[in-house]
């Protein structure tokens, strides 16, 4: 398997379903441990339990709203 982002860390925003959810996937194959940001918390840890179970790799999950410029902060630096 190609390790192209062994210790990295990939944000993907939107990773809970669709394209997100598919690269979100993709940089964990790659070796990245992967940070799912997503307003669907539900969803968002059904990504995160393939990414860790499934592919043996980091991941956590994020709730963030890419819309809310308090949320995006807090995604960045804890707190608003």
């Amino acid at each position: 398997m190609n390790r192209l982002f062994d210790k990295k860390v990939a944000l993907v925003t939107g990773a809970a379903s669709g394209i997100g959810r598919a690269t979100a996937i993709a940089f964990a194959r790659l070796g990245a441990a992967v940070v799912v940001a997503d307003t669907d918390a539900q969803r968002g840890a059904e990504v995160v339990h393939y990414i860790t179970g499934s592919l043996g790799e980091q991941s956590l999950f994020i709730s963030v709203d890419v819309t809310d410029p308090d949320s995006v902060i807090k995604l960045f630096c804890g707190s608003v």
